[in-house]
């Protein structure tokens, strides 16, 4: 039996008995759903081996190939299996530390992730250092065997039920831009951490702010050496607009697929510059699909294409239900939520305007 078809008949059994009412929780703008059981899941999912596919044996994963991955998720997709809590630990901070780490912080801090027990969350952006992420203010010192933290991160996606956090601080004092950076993994659960949630338009409030005052770490909790930060950090957005990002796009099709439910539903398709629309959001989403099997790809561009698509499938969205999806009933529809989330896409994990500024200097060489 291959990797795709014991995916298959375990996805099938697993959401048949306990976790069958955990099926279509969760996902981009519905993180409120069900977080209990689907972190119940994220263990189930670990105890049966089927968390970080991609990782080295010794360290709990199964050495997947690129297509088994592909495989994996699409069995995922197809089977509505819950949204993943664990994916910040599994996709970015884990494979970080298993290419960056020392091999104490791998033994400490990836069983956890794989086992689905300690969830983590990213400490990136702050208010005047969003996608200018080198202009970061929060500053950390060693005092005795602790990194002490003092500064505030923002729209930090899952921050308030996370339990560590990956920080890119301030380390040298004096230091400007990208010098003087590093990148420290700071406990979530102590004095010193408040986290403010942010609501958003769809209601809801994955996205929050954390302040650290007089937080601490241990100063073996470092990344590579102090000041290699921003070479930390950008290795980490690498993995985040990667290959990571095909789980992701397996939920695209699920929602381009109740839009297209919806246009049925609602007339829409008789109105070919409507069917144009979705024949063009599906060409484009097969295309984002072939750049995230690449393995040259650049990360910025991938950034910008999925980002840019989906903000135009939110707005398809609310154009198919026509005069209905402007009427608020005292809760969003599924397409409504897809709308007024998709606005953000384009501006986390670095706005489209900085990703054209990247893919033109860096990629095509064009002069600043």
């Amino acid at each position: 039996m291959g990797l795709r078809e014991e995916a298959r008949a375990w996805l099938e059994s697993s959401l048949s008995g306990e976790f069958a009412h955990a099926r279509g929780l969760g996902g981009p703008g519905r993180e409120h759903e069900g977080h209990e059981v689907r972190h119940a899941w994220e263990r189930h999912l670990g105890k049966a081996g089927w968390t970080c596919l991609a990782w080295p044996l010794e360290y709990g994963g199964r050495a997947a190939s690129r297509a088994d991955l592909v495989a994996f998720y699409e069995e995922y997709a197809r089977a509505d299996a819950p949204g993943r809590v664990g994916h910040i630990g599994e996709g970015l901070i884990g494979p970080t530390i298993l290419d960056l780490g020392t091999e104490e912080q791998k033994r400490r801090f990836l069983p956890p992730i794989q086992r689905g027990d300690e969830l983590w969350c990213q400490g990136y952006s702050e208010p005047d250092a969003g996608s200018d992420l080198a202009n970061v203010q929060t500053r950390a010192h060693l005092e005795g065997d602790e990194w002490v933290l003092t500064g505030q991160k923002v729209w930090t996606s899952l921050a308030h039920v996370a339990d560590w956090c990956f920080v890119l601080c301030r380390t040298e004092p004096g230091s400007k831009r990208h010098q003087g950076l590093s990148y420290l993994l700071v406990p979530m659960r102590q004095e010193g951490v408040e986290v403010r949630p942010i609501v958003q338009l769809t209601g809801t409030s994955e996205f929050n702010e954390v302040f650290f005052d007089g937080a601490r770490t241990s100063a073996s909790n470092i990344i590579g050496a102090p000041g290699e930060g921003w070479r930390v950090a950008m290795a980490t957005l690498g993995y985040e607009r990667g290959a990571s990002t095909l789980g992701q796009q397996l939920g695209f099709q699920r929602e381009f697929e109740r839009v297209v439910e919806a246009a049925s539903s609602t007339g829409a398709l008789d109105d070919p510059v409507l069917v144009d629309r979705l024949a063009q959001a599906w060409i484009e989403l097969r295309i984002m699909r072939m750049n995230a099997l690449r393995e040259d790809c650049e990360p910025s561009i991938g950034k910008l294409y999925w980002s840019e698509w989906h903000r135009r499938l939110g707005e398809l969205a609310q154009a198919v239900q026509g005069k209905t999806g402007l009427v608020y009933r005292g809760e969003l529809n599924d397409l409504q939520r897809l709308y007024l989330f998709s606005r953000a896409d384009t501006i986390y994990a670095g706005s489209s305007e900085i990703q054209r500024t990247i893919i033109a200097e860096r990629t095509l060489g064009l002069p600043r």
